[in-house]
């Protein structure tokens, strides 16, 4: 017989009645865990567990020497649970991924856990997204970083961190050498927060991915962060969407792609930039060889902005994604940029949706495929294309022998 290593249990739950019987059958499945030793990972994602069925799994941990993952995510364990799962993370010795995503476990919770860390020595990653644990949580968990050697993944997107805790955590970040992967996205940790966060990365020299998406950094953490890149070499991955850098964010950052040989991911869509910082951002793609993927959504970079992207693709050798979706870029960007198609032999995913492109870009953009043989993925959703700029891609398409994905939804083509 073989022996069940994994489990995922999901209910419906319509009434009280069996709210109850679910809370019973928690009950029950953590008595168990306490004798059972093949159980390695258990989903209980939104199962609507309350604080009871958090304190009842928790007591199971102490026990249990076999357990590695727990995903109890969109459930109301609240604070008395994570307080109740912090005091079984000082004890158990096998546990590595906790996800406890939209909980409402608050601050009083963030602080359980955040000492937990502190005597812990196996959790690697832990997710607590969507908690409200604010700042007093925040610059728990910080406290916790700074002694924690084992820690590699925090999700604190979307609670109500401000600019203490963002301060906080960046102390942190100048002296744990273990975590890799830091999420903040959603959080509001201004300017400041950026500045702070900035100056970690400066010395921090373990962190590859970290999200700062919507956090109202604005210009002046846009072009703290840009500093930093400079002189940071192993962050991989950053995310800076909706965060209002403008044009001065965008051209700091272009500066710092120039010298950066080490981020590969960028994101900075809806960022308020307009046509010179689409033009700095695309002469630094010129000389620089290491990012693959940029996100320029919902700015308005123009049709200035998209003929120097444009120029920057037919010198680029290593970009592969790169997102224009939103931009304004009209029939001259979408004509410069088909020109660049036909010579660049990197780009496999390109995304010009919206973009007000009528026949005379969808024509361009046609003849390019018919020689390219890279782009799979290509999205020219809600433009102006009519009947005739579909009749050229269709041309098209019988001798392109690469692209697997073409979105015209939204265009003005008729239904024949």
């Amino acid at each position: 017989m073989t022996q069940l290593s994994s489990l995922r249990l999901a209910v419906k739950l319509h009434d009280k009645t069996a709210h109850n019987a679910f809370e019973q059958a928690t009950d029950i499945l953590a008595n168990d865990l306490q004798v059972n030793t093949t159980l390695t990972r258990l989903h209980l994602r939104s199962d609507q567990i309350s604080h009871r069925g958090g304190e009842a799994l928790a007591e199971a941990l102490k026990v249990n020497n076999t357990f590695t993952q727990l995903d109890l995510a969109g459930n109301q364990i609240s604070d008395r649970g994570g307080e109740a799962l912090a005091e079984a993370l000082k004890v158990n010795n096998t546990f590595t991924q906790l996800d406890l995503a939209s909980n409402r476990i608050f601050e009083r919770g963030g602080e359980a856990l955040a000492e937990a860390l502190k005597v812990n020595n196996t959790l690697t990653q832990l997710d607590l997204a969507g908690n409200q644990i604010s700042d007093r949580g925040g610059e728990a968990l910080a406290e916790a970083l700074k002694v924690n050697n084992t820690f590699t993944q925090l999700d604190l997107a979307s609670n109500r961190i401000f600019e203490r805790g963002g301060e906080a955590l960046a102390e942190a970040l100048k002296v744990n050498n273990t975590l890799t992967q830091l999420d903040l996205a959603g959080n509001q940790i201004s300017e400041r927060g950026g500045e702070a966060l900035a100056e970690a990365l400066k010395v921090n020299n373990t962190l590859t991915q970290l999200d700062l998406a919507s956090n109202r950094i604005f210009e002046r953490g846009g072009e703290a962060l840009a500093e930093a890149l400079k002189v940071n070499n192993t962050l991989t991955q950053l995310d800076l969407a909706r965060n209002r850098i403008s044009d001065r964010g965008g051209e700091a950052l272009a500066e710092a792609l120039k010298v950066n040989n080490t981020l590969t991911q960028l994101d900075l869509a809806s960022n308020r930039i307009f046509e010179r910082g689409g033009e700095a951002l695309a002469e630094a793609l010129k000389v620089n060889n290491t990012l693959t993927q940029l996100d320029l959504a919902s700015n308005r970079i123009f049709e200035r902005g998209g003929e120097a992207l444009a120029e920057a693709l037919k010198v680029n050798n290593t970009f592969t994604q790169l997102d224009l979706a939103s931009n304004r870029i009209f029939e001259r960007g979408g004509e410069a940029l088909a020109e660049a198609l036909k010579v660049n032999n990197t780009l496999t995913q390109f995304d010009l949706a919206w973009n007000l492109i009528s026949d005379r870009g969808g024509e361009a953009l046609a003849e390019a495929l018919k020689v390219n043989n890279t782009l799979t993925q290509f999205d020219l959703a809600r433009n102006k294309i009519s009947d005739r700029g579909r009749e050229a891609l269709a041309e098209a398409l019988k001798v392109n022998n690469t692209l697997t994905q073409l979105d015209l939804a939204g265009n003005l083509i008729s239904i024949r």
